[in-house]
């Protein structure tokens, strides 16, 4: 921190006041007095020192406000206005203003109120007399403020020039920039993503934007504030209007007794393509909140043949209670032509629960493991303290043990040894344990998408469009913008799966044929059990094979093979639980001259099929509309390719300030040109 003052102004400790104005500094007196003009320095042009001084001239108060808030900067510290005053008499107006520090004055004790929360914000206020003040003369016939008053002595540090632009006094957006960050919501890139493209634009280092992330925020959030019924019209306005465009858009809505909207659901042309082959398992995520207009949120999620997570579709609620919920799923199936999934995980929502059997009861319901871990730490820290990581190890273990009756004896075991007996958390997860243990789960297919690794995907897919959501009628944009951008981002990523080189590891001809029909993705995991499966030992016996791991003399798997049928399945589920070959039924094939993996046992929906998404109903026929929802894909990329080393970082500021010199060297076209090419021009 700075001492008291800083050099420039370290001379003006004490009060300056013309004779005519001897007063009290107290912020608080209210007090006027009548001014007499005294002639000292009338050259307006001494406005430009850079301490204000008694007699100072200013033509308007806010040039006087300008210049004091100027001076206040340098020496570390801002200010406010803190009080006017007006001369007796008809048509005098304002002719006396002061500006103060903006720790001058003390925070007055508020009354507490037991209806209304109270903030516990710690005030900056401590009494500082550092002032300035002005006042209105016309004594050489036109109207002018001249500094009749000025102290700069504070009683607190002043800050060092990297920390006194972070006041809230300097912290400003212009308008140029409201508009790039509002573009840059409709596209769905997060807060801290806007912060780094816009220094990127500037070319400023990290953290030096004349605003922080929390004037973002509460920019974005103050276009949040608009009527909520008039937000719902825009949005089934919106929507209806994607789906006059492209017919396969699909959305569903319920409205209330006031004819106000009550439940929108929707889904894009890419989304049911992607369901007709991997609706299969599917995640419905209900944990998410549109906080602006306090709605629940709930996605639909699965994962495609490469491993990565698909969007399936989108709902927006009143109220999450089983009747809204209900009301979801038939939307879903609806979309989806009445076709079901498999399996759904969801989070351990009783009213979920109960809305699953009731609209898919065919489908095997679960819950999500990583969601239930991820309370973890609230539910059991303290109870635990010392033991929670060891606790924690447990549950794991017990959680992915293949056996039932193992499960239920470990469980005992656990509850007796961290003294669990009375936890109604601990209850209620035995309660549920068919819901979520891997034991009882095992024969029912998953996708892998029980693992912890998609979650995380699946979250960032999500955050992605929650993180920058402006108007409740763009959400359905963003969600488009954000589904378009993942899915080049998977053709990506399924472009490199399947240009890296396959390394055989096994030399067996089933290891070749499987690299052959199977994605990178999916062969990699099927790849992991051949090899795994020359460390076991196979048996056959009366009704099929026992087979174990060569160091073991007791246990194994029960495999069951039909060659003639092309049958195989063992005790373990694992071809049921994830579409991929156990070691031991691979185990059995190799046993039995088996140089193919029977095709019942490659599914579709691992295999190397060719997916083209339905381009999202954002991308109309307009080639300029395309054009900038690429580019604007381009960006959130750029963003997040180069935030990972200096090195990258340093590239990209440095070819996108050649880029955008280029840019602005172009001719905006006239006025016969597109209006819109022209705000983007000037926008980059």
């Amino acid at each position: 921190m700075r001492n008291m003052m800083s050099e420039e102004a370290g001379q003006m400790l004490v009060v300056y006041d013309e004779p005519s104005e001897q007063r009290s500094l107290s912020l608080d007196d209210t007090s006027s007095t009548e001014e007499s003009p005294d002639e000292t320095r009338l050259s307006l042009e001494t406005s430009n020192d850079a301490i204000p001084y008694v007699g100072q001239r200013f033509a308007t108060h806010d040039a006087a406000y300008e210049f004091y808030s100027e001076f206040a900067r340098r020496c570390g510290f801002s200010i406010r206005r803190h009080r006017t005053e007006g001369k007796d008499g008809v048509g005098k107006g304002l002719t006396r203003r002061y500006f103060v520090c903006h720790r001058a004055g003390n925070t007055p004790v508020k009354t507490a109120n037991e209806n209304k929360p109270q903030r516990n914000r710690k005030s900056s206020r401590c009494g500082c007399q550092a002032y300035m003040r002005i006042s209105k003369t016309t004594e050489l016939g036109t109207p002018e403020w001249r500094v009749t008053g000025f102290a700069n002595h504070h009683n607190h540090e002043l800050l060092e020039p990297n920390q006194v632009r972070f006041l809230p006094a300097y912290r400003t957006i212009s308008d140029m920039d409201k508009s790039r960050i509002l573009m840059f919501a409709k596209t769905g890139i997060s807060v801290q993503q806007m912060m780094r493209l816009m220094e990127l634009e500037k070319c400023v280092e990290p953290g030096y934007l004349p605003f922080t992330e929390k004037d973002v925020r509460n920019l974005l959030q103050s276009f949040r504030k608009l009527d909520p019924e008039d937000e719902s019209i825009d949005l089934l306005r919106m929507c209806r209007n994607i789906r006059e465009k492209d017919p396969n858009f699909k959305f569903e809505y319920t409205l209330d007794s006031n004819n106000r909207l009550e439940n929108i659901a929707w889904s894009y042309p890419s989304s049911i393509q992607s369901y007709e082959i991997f609706g299969d398992a599917v995640v419905f995520d209900t944990t998410h909140r549109l906080t602006a207009f306090d709605m629940p949120l709930g996605i639909w999620v699965g994962v495609n043949n490469y491993g990565m997570s698909c969007f399936f579709g989108c709902v927006l609620l009143r109220e999450e209670n089983l009747r809204s919920l209900s009301w979801a799923l038939k939307a879903f199936l609806g979309f989806m032509s009445g076709k079901a999934p498999q399996t759904i995980l969801t989070d351990q929502n009783m009213c979920l629960k109960e809305a699953i059997a009731m609209e898919m009861p065919t489908t095997k319901h679960a819950l999500c493991i990583w969601m239930i871990v991820a309370k973890f730490p609230s539910w059991f820290n303290a109870v635990l303290g010392e033991r929670y990581n060891e606790w924690k190890a447990e549950f794991h273990r017990l959680y992915n043990l293949e056996s039932v009756e193992d499960f239920e004896l470990g469980w005992r075991d656990m509850v007796n040894s961290f003294e669990l007996h009375n936890n109604r958390h601990i209850t209620n997860l035995y309660a549920l344990r068919t819901l979520w243990a891997l034991p009882y789960l095992r024969s029912h297919f998953f996708a892998g998408m029980t693992a912890t690794g998609h979650s995380k995907s699946i979250n960032a897919f999500i955050q992605r469009f929650l993180s920058a959501q402006t108007r409740l009628a763009h959400f359905v944009e963003q969600v488009a913008v954000a589904i378009d951008f993942k899915d080049q981002a998977a053709e990506q990523q399924t472009m490199q799966q399947n240009l890296q080189n396959i390394c055989l590891k096994t030399g067996a001809p089933m290891e070749s044929h499987a690299a052959s029909v199977l994605t990178p993705y999916a062969f990699s995991k099927l790849q992991e059990q051949l090899v795994l499966a020359a460390h076991y030992a196979s048996f056959q016996m009366e009704d099929g094979y026992l087979v174990r791991h060569h160091t073991k003399l007791e246990g194994g798997r029960k495999v069951y093979w039909v060659p003639r049928e092309g049958i195989i399945s063992c005790s373990c589920h694992q071809f049921e639980f994830s579409g991929i070959l156990c070691r031991h039924a691979l185990r059995v094939l190799s046993t039995g001259n088996c140089f193919q993996i029977p095709e019942r046992y490659l599914p579709i929906r691992w295999r190397k099929i060719s997916i083209s998404p339905a381009k999202p109903l954002l991308n109309s026929s307009n080639d300029h509309g395309e054009r900038m929802q690429l580019l604007q894909n381009m960006v959130s990329t750029l963003i997040t390719e180069s935030s990972k080393s200096k090195e990258r970082m340093d590239i990209a500021t440095e070819q996108v300030s050649i880029l955008l010199s280029r840019i602005r060297e172009q001719p905006i076209p006239g006025s016969h040109g597109v209006r819109d090419i022209a705000t983007i021009h000037r926008n980059l």
